[in-house]
């Protein structure tokens, strides 16, 4: 196990032997961390989660308890996985996800990004782009494409466009617009 110094992880969880903890993390306890998993930096993962093996969450992103996290997983920054849902496809950066069984993606982690100091600039440049890339009705190469040409002035969208490339377990998928829920 390679735990950084600064990282909190209570001893109740189970971590495989090659697990990272990165730094200023925090692993709650009851959680079981599979084997190969990249746990970067500030990331709080709350009790009764259960990580696949070699999955990778990137900085500052938050998972809820109760959760499961499908083996090859990854979780972009920012990113937030609501309690009591099962995540079995890689969440872009900056999204949240939610639901039961099958995790759906409820739009972007707007307070989150807000208490993080994005400027709303920044999130609304990640809301619009959040219609092209998931809500368009193009596939994952096409959306990407179209982001790409229209935000190309926000490091944030090409970040999540460059992750969305990088999949191979597919993208979480959005909800409806009706059935999202905006939060304030």
């Amino acid at each position: 196990m390679n735990i950084h110094p600064t990282a909190v992880v209570h001893p109740k969880a189970v971590l495989a032997d090659d697990v990272e903890v990165g730094a200023y993390s925090v692993v709650g306890e009851h959680v079981r961390i599979g084997a190969g998993t990249r746990v970067l930096s500030h990331v709080c993962i709350d009790g009764w989660t259960d990580i696949g093996e070699r999955c990778e969450l990137h900085p500052f992103v938050s998972v809820g308890g109760l959760s499961g996290i499908h083996q090859f997983v990854r979780i972009g920054a920012y990113a937030m996985v609501g309690g009591c849902c099962a995540l079995g496809q890689d969440l872009p950066p900056f999204m949240r996800a939610a639901g039961g069984y099958r995790a759906r993606m409820y739009g972007l982690n707007s307070i989150g990004l807000r208490r993080h100091g994005f400027s709303s600039e920044r999130i609304a440049a990640l809301k619009k782009s959040y219609e092209v890339l998931f809500r368009s009705g193009h596939r994952v190469a096409e959306a990407v494409k179209l982001a790409r040409e229209n935000f190309s002035a926000s490091p944030d969208v090409m970040q999540v466009a460059a992750f969305m490339e990088g999949t191979k377990r597919g993208i979480c998928r959005s909800v409806g617009k009706d059935q999202e829920g905006e939060e304030e």
